[in-house]
């Protein structure tokens, strides 16, 4: 028997929550059922917010420093959940790995420097290269009309020919929660150990492995890879804690990595604070049963949304992800333009997803869509989809 609960619908309005409060920004409407931002609707592990709770009754809330268990915490969960062994010396804490993205950006590379991505890819990759200055190179992914692969033809002839300073690789990839192959990864790392380039890899999905598959870290596949990557990871997806803000980054080369954190420890970059590392360490240390089962439910619900698209919905098709609660949706054969596709979603199944194009032009007629949701909602917003693509093809006979 399940020891936690999935399955009720918890009211986050009045919350602050980004995903009820930015839909009328986003949306031009709040009407509408939010499946867009990357965060959970279930209750956070009990065990977290006991933490939080027990150090908030102290009457002091001073200047507060990491403790050893807090570091120790990240170094055994590595270990225990991907075979990954890290050093003390190796850590660093981040406010967050969107701003450890830009940490690396601006430390690594200067303006208009270039920065490989590789699209359709999570969209704050090109806003951090672009809004501080940088070039964004491409190295789209390659669908094949059922998956998608990484270009690496392409990837070294980009590398050689423009000599970036720096690569963002997200493993496993968002939207599309692709684990990358540890040959893919090696093949990665001694490309761009020969060009120069710094791999800044973001692996905030790493821990949600889906269908028995595990994650590698980018600096588990070889020296190369240690030569020449910053990875980046965090408890905020895994648990559902990203208002805590609580990040880390490994660099295991001391090269890469001495001036690197000298710089950020001066600027206060990787001052952690009170919260962000209790709840953190609560997380690794005694969330593991939490994770599991709330995992569990995730591949139930993607496994009920595939087989309700393919049953219910024709023209639509889901692309499993190996990892993390977000769908890929393709509803290419239907034969919209993007901005009629968003408005059957949107104004017609009254739906809050993300827009394909937002990852890159690679990503028209395809959405985000968060399955991280009690079955319930998750049911009524196909519901929603399937009466909205049908009421579109009535009107178009």
């Amino acid at each position: 028997m399940n020891k936690y609960d999935f399955d009720s619908v918890i009211d986050r309005r009045d919350t602050c929550a980004v995903k009820f409060e930015g839909l009328d920004a986003m949306f031009g409407r709040h009407d509408v059922t939010p499946l867009w931002i990357a965060d959970l609707d279930f209750a956070v592990c009990p065990d977290i917010i006991d933490a939080l709770m027990h150090r908030l009754k102290h009457p002091v809330l001073g200047y507060s420093a990491a403790s050893d268990s807090y570091w120790q915490s990240i170094i055994d969960w590595q270990r225990r959940r991907h075979g990954f062994e890290v050093r003390r010396e190796e850590l660093a804490f981040i406010p967050g790995v969107v701003k450890g993205i830009a940490l690396c950006v601006n430390y690594f590379t200067g303006r208009g420097d270039a920065v490989v991505i590789q699209p359709p890819v999570y969209h704050p990759f090109r806003m951090v290269i672009e809004g501080n200055g940088r070039r964004v190179l491409e190295n789209p992914l390659i669908f094949d009309g059922e998956s998608y692969h990484m270009d690496l033809d392409g990837l070294a002839d980009l590398l050689r020919r423009e000599r970036p300073r720096m690569m963002i690789l997200c493993n496993p990839h968002n939207p599309i929660g692709l684990q990358w192959s540890a040959e893919t990864l090696a093949r990665v790392a001694a490309l761009c150990r020969e060009t120069g380039t710094v791999v800044v890899s973001d692996e905030i999905h790493g821990d949600l492995m889906l269908g028995g598959k595990r994650h590698i870290p980018f600096l588990a596949v070889g020296e190369d890879a240690e030569a020449v990557g910053v990875m980046l990871g965090a408890p905020s997806k895994t648990f559902n804690i990203p208002g805590l803000v609580s990040s880390w980054m490994v660099v295991k080369s001391e090269g890469l990595r001495r001036d690197f954190y000298k710089w950020m420890e001066v600027n206060e970059f990787s001052s952690p604070v009170m919260i962000s590392t209790i709840g953190a360490e609560a997380a690794y240390t005694t969330g593991e049963p939490w994770l599991e089962e709330m995992m569990s439910y995730v591949a139930d619900n993607i496994d009920f949304a595939d087989r309700y698209v393919r049953e219910n919905i024709p023209g639509v098709r889901v692309i499993r992800p190996e990892a993390s609660f977000l769908l890929w949706l393709d509803f290419n054969a239907l034969g919209l333009e993007q901005k009629e596709l968003m408005r059957m979603l949107v104004d017609g199944a009254r739906l809050a997803v993300n827009d394909g194009t937002m990852f890159g032009s690679q990503g028209k007629g395809f959405t985000r869509l968060n399955v991280g949701t009690p079955r319930c909602v998750l049911r009524e917003a196909l519901d929603h989809i399937r009466d909205a693509v049908a009421n579109l093809q009535t009107e178009s006979k």
